[in-house]
């Protein structure tokens, strides 16, 4: 199976080389995705170069009921962590550390430690004014958690950021449950640490199995989303791991890779169609 999506809509000269190329058509998911058949590996190839998302996945067992997402750069476009450094005035360091960290180059809970040390002082104020101007869902998001919740499925906001955030980012999104790591704040400012145990790359996979336990599911049940290499755990132990605007660490494990989409992309993976949507 070849799911094409793209930003907006599907050019119909995308489908036609798809098809071209040996791929059969059968049937349009939404205006931005369709699903094809026949020679799936020849037409993918065929759209390289095109702003188009080609992504082969077995037939059968697509639709999953567990959607584990990370938060930073994924459900939302930014991290968090950097615009508090800006406001802290330490921007340009801890995005140096931050970048490194996604990319798989640190430890990541070294790496968040050392970062959050660099904000000791900061009033719990400035959290109110990175979540009022800069924190935004990234188009789709919505529409994404809240067709996973009409369908049944357990929706969990999962990030190595901060509940501070992922409070209010679930809320906004509709997810059921959000897990994160917990800044420490005393008389009204931050002290430089977070709490333990730091959720970082295994704690991620950890929760994702944990919450596939509860609900009576398997691992394999499960879609994750993700951009960095402290995702990775987490979209091996799922049944399509997803790797959303990614650092190349993260899109070589993963079972499918969205560049041009908006995050509805992640339904029609699933093959779910457009009739099927909420929000």
């Amino acid at each position: 199976m070849l799911v094409l999506t793209a930003a907006g809509s599907l050019p119909d000269a995308a489908l036609a080389r798809a098809e071209a190329a040996g791929g059969r058509l059968l049937r349009r998911l939404a205006p931005d995705a369709a699903e094809l058949g026949g020679e799936v590996e020849s037409a993918a190839a065929a759209l390289a170069g095109l702003a188009v998302d080609a992504n082969i996945l077995p037939a059968a067992g697509r639709r999953k009921r567990l959607l584990v997402a990370d938060m930073d750069s994924t459900i939302i476009g930014v991290e968090c962590i950097d615009e508090i450094a800006a406001e802290a005035g330490v921007g340009a360091q801890v995005a140096a550390i931050t970048e490194r960290a996604m990319q798989g180059a640190l430890d990541f809970e070294a790496a968040l430690r050392e970062r959050v040390a660099l904000l000791a002082g900061l009033p719990e104020a400035a959290l109110d004014r990175v979540c009022a101007t800069r924190v935004r869902l990234n188009p789709g998001a919505r529409r994404l958690v809240q067709t996973m919740n009409a369908l049944g499925a357990v929706t969990a906001l999962v990030s190595g950021g901060f509940t501070w955030f992922t409070e209010r980012v679930a809320a906004e999104a509709g997810f059921g449950v959000h897990r994160a790591n917990t800044l420490i704040i005393e008389n009204g400012r931050l002290t430089g640490a977070v709490a333990a145990p730091i959720l970082g790359r295994a704690a991620k996979r950890e929760t994702l199995e944990a919450l596939a336990a509860e609900a009576g599911l398997s691992p394999r049940d499960a879609v994750a989303v993700g951009d960095g290499a402290n995702d990775a755990e987490m979209l091996r132990a799922a049944g399509l791991g997803v790797a959303f605007r990614a650092k190349p660490t993260l899109r070589s494990v993963a079972d499918a890779v969205i560049d041009h989409a908006d995050l509805t992309a992640v339904l029609s993976l699933q093959g779910i169609a457009e009739e099927e949507r909420r929000g």
